[in-house]
């Protein structure tokens, strides 16, 4: 029997910023963009004192200021959440070698080899961390990635939740589709169009019959995860598929010189990731959003690999050239994909 944690930060962000301003603590905090709502940028952490008026991450900052405005406002800093998490994926890794590393602020980690229970070992973990970084985290435990990714939301913050095979009707089953992992808004949207609500609805539809909807890739993963199937291995190394860099304009614009200004800005952070990381790439794509939120891309594939500023910059400048720049411009980004170690950077 595989036995699968889910250590998933409570509100990370705002966590470290309530750690490191302790006078924060117990207030509305809202982190993300340059930390100004009334500029443009969404949220990317709140608090769950600020969670309670409806702000949640992806939301519009202006929107959360109308919804709070006595919430404390922050810039997002990376380098200082990296940071943190750094620490946190050191110490999961004291209680199993075998761990995934998910994003900033959530991983998994194999215990199956342990002769510890699992709530033992989920328990002195909450204490290492809260210990050392005086943080929370929430964890599920589970027989798969996929149920304990569930679990570990049900009992936020500072939650634990075990899910075993006997347990998937009775907790899984209730619960509305958007908490099954890999459902989005779209395919949301298309159940609930179907009349089918939650996870349980989902599992009593034959396969045929969502394959007949999603395909056959996706229909049959529906099929799999809402009965709580899930053999995917836990990936502790992984190649990065592509680079990339966005902003979005404070104010849109139809400026040549800013516009062009950005994108060479973008290119050169996207090619110093490149080299830092040891990687380069053979695609460069442009990405143009407009005031009417249309967005088009342009590609460029090169004849070589590179992670040349100076080759990246006209290859996205050349995509971008085949953009009709008629409106008004909110957004710009730049991709370099299809990429392969350097040498030497094995």
């Amino acid at each position: 029997m595989r036995r699968i944690l889910h250590i998933d930060m409570d509100a990370f962000f705002a966590a470290v910023e309530q750690k490191r301003h302790p006078e924060l603590i117990g207030k509305p905090v809202v982190i993300g963009g340059s930390g100004d709502p009334t500029q443009r940028g969404v949220v990317s952490t709140a608090s769950y004192e600020a969670r309670k008026f409806g702000i949640h991450s992806a939301l519009p900052l202006r929107t959360a200021y109308k919804l709070c405005p006595e919430a404390v406002f922050l810039p997002v800093d990376y380098e200082e959440y990296s940071r943190v998490s750094a620490e946190v994926k050191n110490i999961l890794r004291e209680f199993s070698p075998v761990m995934e590393d998910v994003g900033i602020d959530e991983a998994f980690l194999d215990i199956s080899e342990s002769a510890e229970p699992s709530e033992e070992i989920s328990k002195k973990i909450k204490e290492k961390i809260k210990a050392e970084l005086d943080i929370t985290c929430s964890i599920g435990i589970a027989p798969n990635k996929l149920l304990a990714k569930i679990a570990s939301d049900l009992k936020k913050p500072d939650g634990l939740t075990i899910i075993n095979e006997t347990d998937i009707e009775k907790i899984i089953w209730p619960l509305a589709v958007r908490k099954l992992w890999g459902v989005g808004p779209k395919t949301e949207a298309h159940l609930k169009s179907i009349n089918i609500n939650t996870i349980g609805a989902l599992a009593v539809m034959p396969l045929e019959k969502l394959t007949e909807h999603f395909g056959p890739s996706y229909g049959n993963y529906l099929y799999e995860a809402s009965k709580g199937v899930d053999e995917s291995p836990l990936v502790t190394h992984w190649e990065p598929k592509s680079s990339s860099r966005e902003t979005t304009f404070q104010r849109d614009t139809d400026d040549w010189q800013t516009i062009a200004r950005t994108l060479a800005g973008l290119t050169k952070e996207v090619s110093e990731d490149l080299k830092h990381s040891g990687y380069a790439g053979k695609t460069v794509t442009v990405k143009i959003r407009f005031d009417d939120f249309k967005t088009y891309t342009r590609a460029k594939t090169m004849a070589e690999f590179t992670d040349s500023n100076e080759v990246i910059r006209k290859a996205a400048f050349e995509s971008l050239s085949r953009i009709k720049l008629e409106k008004k411009v909110r957004l710009i980004g730049v991709r370099v994909s299809g990429l392969k170690k350097t040498q030497g950077k094995a």
